[in-house]
């Protein structure tokens, strides 16, 4: 199966679930010579977020807020690491509808509010080689 990648413009971010902030954000500021521009509770999906710029690309750091948080059941299963890739799209609803013609399927069917003023919506793992991918739309202000 053969996709454009012209719909996507760019990579918008990466995920790295982390469990412990006090341990983990000191390295990644280490890392980047920078501290977090940005941290954001997403209360829907038990996960509080902090964002890093690196160039023209984000790296989102997801901290679980409670154990029912899917980045907490990904850390107990697979441990602290990549999370998600992150793709920016202008239209996400005529991605999406892109994307199920070609056979893609979806973990929610319809856009949702998420961090950074975007509406997302996460490619199953397993239509994307075991991938987990997220597209973001910035939301007009």
């Amino acid at each position: 199966m053969q996709v454009d990648n012209s719909f996507f413009k760019q990579i918008e971010h990466i995920g790295i679930a982390i469990k412990d902030p006090e341990k983990s954000i000191p390295i990644f500021n280490l890392l980047f010579n920078s501290t977090p521009y940005k941290s954001e509770a997403v209360v829907s999906e038990h996960v509080l977020t902090h964002f890093y710029q690196c160039g023209p690309n984000k790296i989102e750091l997801l901290e679980p807020t409670s154990e029912e948080s899917a980045i907490a059941k990904f850390i107990e299963k697979k441990g602290e690491g990549i999370h998600h890739i992150a793709f920016a799209v202008e239209n996400i609803e005529q991605e999406m509808t892109r994307l199920k013609h070609a056979g893609f399927q979806f973990i929610n069917e319809i856009p949702k509010k998420g961090a950074d003023n975007k509406l997302i919506a996460f490619l199953h793992p397993k239509s994307c080689n075991g991938v987990l991918i997220e597209l973001c739309q910035e939301i007009a202000e």
